[in-house]
């Protein structure tokens, strides 16, 4: 049945349909109601079979696709005098895992199930065409994709995503993000891992973090009447790339008021000091080069992928839902839902198997000890890959 296409009992052109419905719209029973709409009924429990199944396989195939590449047989796509962006962020999730099995059913029920519901932060990335002026390209589509898996493993699945698009051939590829360490620290495997000349990389603090934090540090070092006018001075020196004289202020403001490197101010200051020292606030390099100062792509997508699908009150979700969601949501709204799928669809029919957990290499480990980190090998290029149109 496998072969034919037969998946959960249900025939491929309906798993391919509620898989996207339920990616697209904001609830199971609202895809129940527009499939009725549309004359046919299915119950909720069925909808539920087919959407894990969906987010499932597209899973499975995201590692074949890690395996592929790791062993060097996934093409790479022609990204020869093209410009990228890559952008990286976290979103918040409620992850529900049962502490207490129930026992027993109706009746004879002796105890209740019960669950604990936490936090979790879905790790997000967009890959993208630039244009000219460092905006997404008109036309193309966009990559998106997700995990709730470690720092280290989306990562990894941005090296393949680049990989895909032929960064290694991109005249320029953007990096953006907020100052989370567990992306910076990572960066640099990615580059190698890819196959990226320094000269080909601009790496960049998102423009409003960094202007968060000269906000933050001055709360503690001016009063409220001058806050305005000194922001706007600084706020102006960090956009002409003059980060030092932005620190330099800071600093003496700081011992004007008597305080040390114990004050709280301080983590303000070093944070800022820290990414312009490696380049990250060379915001008129940026823009002088058409590049973007923001990452609000990334921002973008995480609202629309994470928060309204899988982010509200009262909806808790179990890890492997929730991970298919996510990576099936990021195929319907970047538009490569009809292709991508019937690839999936072929893999599995071939393979049915749903194994789709994987763990990647230890990335800060590997850059400390200084292990070669190489593309794969063999790359063949092609023009006829499956992301070929985000470049």
């Amino acid at each position: 049945m496998g072969v034919l296409g037969i998946q959960e009992g249900k025939s491929p052109a309906l798993v391919r349909e509620v898989g996207r419905l339920t990616a697209l719209l904001p609830s199971y029973e609202t895809v129940r109601h527009e499939l009725a709409e549309r004359g046919l009924k299915l119950t909720i429990k069925e909808l539920h079979g087919i959407g894990r199944y969906a987010g499932q396989a597209a899973l499975t195939y995201r590692r074949r696709e890690l395996e592929r590449y790791r062993e060097g047989q996934l093409p790479a796509g022609d990204g020869r005098g093209k410009r990228f962006g890559a952008m990286i962020d976290g979103g918040r999730t409620k992850i529900r895992t049962m502490t207490r099995r129930q026992k027993g059913s109706g009746k004879t029920k002796t105890q209740k199930r019960r669950f604990r519901s936490d936090w979790r932060e879905p790790k997000q990335i967009i890959v993208f065409e630039m244009d000219e002026q460092g905006r997404m390209r008109k036309g193309t589509q966009p990559i998106l994709d997700g995990t709730f898996q470690g720092p280290d493993e989306i990562l990894e699945v941005l090296a393949m995503r680049l990989h895909q698009v032929g960064a290694a051939q991109a005249k320029v590829v953007a990096f953006r993000a907020d100052g989370a360490p567990w992306i910076w620290e990572r960066l640099e495997w990615v580059r190698q891992r890819v196959g990226l000349k320094r000269r080909q990389v601009s790496l960049g603090l998102d423009w409003c973090h960094a202007v968060h934090h000269v906000s933050l540090a001055l709360e503690s070092l001016v009063s409220e009447p001058d806050r305005k006018r000194i922001f706007k001075k600084l706020r102006k020196w960090l956009k002409q790339g003059a980060w030092r004289k932005v620190v330099r202020e800071l600093i003496d403001r700081m011992l004007e008021r008597g305080l040390d490197e114990t004050a709280s101010v301080w983590t303000e200051i070093n944070y800022l000091e820290r990414h312009g020292e490696a380049g990250h606030l060379a915001y008129a390099t940026f823009r002088r080069r058409k590049l973007p100062v923001g990452s609000g792509a990334i921002e973008s997508a995480i609202r629309r992928v994470i928060n309204l699908r899988m982010k509200g009150n009262s909806i808790f979700w179990k890890e492997e839902n929730a991970e298919g969601m996510l990576v099936l949501r990021g195929l319907v709204l970047s538009n490569r839902w009809k292709d991508e799928f019937a690839k999936i669809s072929e893999s599995m029919a071939g393979d049915r198997r749903r194994d789709w957990e994987w763990k990647s290499p230890d990335m800060p480990a590997q850059l400390k000890a200084g292990t070669p980190i190489t593309p794969p090998k063999p790359q063949p290029q092609s023009t006829a890959t499956c992301y070929a149109a985000a470049a």
